[in-house]
């Protein structure tokens, strides 16, 4: 079926994803082909100690971001977008959203992002001996039972991102297996992906918890595995989507997800012993487990779950790209200054040309060391961080060094992290696939490779993996065979699908080595600038 009487018929789907700087909706065909897309530029913000963003952005970012697809899909094919075969929402994971029994918000969206926890990630990591994050749900919920914060008495419901959306569109307190992973641990019970039993009652039976009487399951959404229906566009989903009153209800949605979960579908990277990177603002590795972890490594490895339920170990690094965003733009700003923003190439050529550039390094980033701890960063002990650029008085400063130095910084917590994978628990990768911004160079794949000391594959939707991960798990909830989700995306959706591969360079890898050991040496200056600037 060609696309324009695919969207006509109301065949086609769509995901839609809430990044941390772009909201992102990618509209697919029967062939899981992109069709059209819009997007939405947003930003966190630091209030009162706090990184979160207004209710009102959300609204604003997803109806930007819809319409945006909408206008795409008129100029290309000549039509008003009104129905939908399926959809879903995906989102950052963790974070704070907690609401009264009127839908009011209670205290400021707490994003992934805050280092605000650790007594709670401490005590019920230890509780559980299981590791729980500084930023899960739980423990964002817990801290503020601790912290005897006045809202917690008020509480009727703790959100995701993701689950929030799709409750604003259809009504339902649903959420995916994988977005749940990351608000409370997961067990497989009764054949389904669901809160660990075990650990509900250790945490219900804390005296804190008792006397304030919540209930796990009364407060966090439903868990919901892929392939099942989570609930249908309402008319006042509808209406909040698409203003314009263009957009039919009773569209069906699959469970939401969380920005991991999205990053392994559009990776292929569901099955036992593949693993997948998503890279750009954050970053964070997931790799499917074939066997438990002998020890538990709070603070450092996660346990989380694919979307079907299988368990997945993940490292997850705050700080990736965002901080040589920021010296790509100021750089961009120079140029401009001397021949004028009518001469200055699009941003996209700067990123193309410096990051190439910096293939051209020398072997040791020519003694160049930066830190890119834009926030906290857990893995290397840190609860807020300074960005920072150091040399020595004999260091080769060059273009290219710089680059090079840039890209390795933001790999260095991430390496940390998997080094314990590797070494302390043996974990065999056969295959690693990245999505996200750091992959658009082959530069980025080179250093990936390098970094993660395997081959790693980046598929020719790298740039848009995470909305387009959620809108192939909208049309598994469709699928009328039901074959498991790994043998859905192998047989059906990655069948002909393109992607490069890269080897691990021997150069590259060693190069990458010498800057690591410069980096975790460096971890004490870092340590200085927290303390006294």
């Amino acid at each position: 079926m060609e696309n324009k009487e695919l969207i006509e018929k109301g065949n086609a789907i769509l995901g839609i994803e809430f990044g941390s700087t772009r909201i992102k909706a990618v509209l697919i065909n029967d062939k899981f082909e992109p069709i059209a897309n819009g997007s939405y530029t947003w930003e966190n913000s630091l209030e009162n100690g706090i990184w979160t963003y207004p209710l009102s952005k959300i609204k604003e970012g997803l109806q930007t971001s819809y319409a945006e697809l909408k206008k795409d899909v008129k100029e290309k094919y000549g039509l008003t977008l009104k129905n939908l075969k399926a959809a879903g929402i995906s989102a950052m994971m963790h974070g704070y959203l907690a609401f009264d029994k009127e839908d009011n918000l209670l205290t400021p969206f707490r994003t992934w992002r805050n280092t605000i926890t650790g007594q709670a990630s401490k005590e019920l990591s230890d509780l559980f001996n299981f590791p729980i994050p500084e930023r899960w749900t739980i423990s964002h919920l817990y801290q503020a039972i601790l912290n005897k914060e006045e809202h917690i008495g008020k509480i009727s419901t703790v959100y995701t991102l993701a689950a929030y959306i799709h409750y604003l569109l259809t009504g339902e307190k649903n959420i995916g297996a994988g977005d749940a992973s990351g608000i409370f641990p997961l067990k497989i019970q009764n054949t389904k992906a669901d809160y660990n039993s075990d650990f509900v009652k250790k945490f219900e039976n804390l005296e804190s918890v008792k006397n304030l009487g919540i209930k796990i399951k009364d407060i966090f959404p439903k868990v919901l595995n892929a392939g099942e229906i989570a609930g249908k566009l309402t008319e006042q989903g509808a209406k909040f989507l698409d203003p314009s009153g263009d957009l039919q209800a009773g569209i069906p949605f699959c469970p939401p997800e969380g920005d991991a979960g999205t990053g392994m579908v559009a990776t292929n990277s569901v099955k036992e012993k593949t693993g997948n990177i998503s890279a750009g603002t954050s970053i964070f590795s997931m790799i499917v487990l074939n066997k438990d972890l002998e020890a538990s490594y709070p603070g450092i490895i996660d346990m989380v779950t694919t979307p079907d339920g299988k368990p997945v170990a993940m490292v997850h690094a705050n700080n990736c790209t965002g901080e040589h965003n920021y010296w790509v733009n100021f750089i961009k700003e120079a140029v401009e200054e001397m021949v004028g923003k009518e001469n200055t190439p699009e941003i996209g050529s700067f990123y193309d040309k410096l990051i190439t550039k910096s293939l051209q390094a020398d072997k040791d980033c020519g003694g160049l060391l930066g830190y890119n701890y834009l926030s906290g960063e857990s893995i290397t002990g840190f609860t807020s961080g300074r960005p920072l650029f150091v040399r020595s008085e004999n260091a080769k400063f060059t273009l290219a060094n710089f680059m090079r130095s840039l890209m390795f910084s933001s790999l260095g917590a991430l390496r940390c992290g998997m080094d314990i994978l590797y070494e302390k628990e043996n974990i065999c990768v056969e295959s690693m696939t990245g999505a996200g911004g750091y992959f658009k160079t082959e530069a980025g794949l080179k250093y990936m490779a390098a970094a993660m000391k395997t081959k790693v594959s980046a598929m020719e939707t790298a740039g848009e993996g995470g909305p387009w991960g959620m809108a192939i798990l909208a049309a598994y909830s469709l699928d009328s065979d039901k074959n498991n989700l790994a043998d859905y995306l192998e047989k059906k959706v990655f069948n002909t699908c393109k992607k490069i591969t890269q080897e691990a360079e021997k150069e590259l890898v060693e190069s990458f080595n010498i800057f690591l050991e410069r980096y975790k040496k460096g971890l004490a200056i870092e340590k200085a600038a927290v303390e006294k600037l």
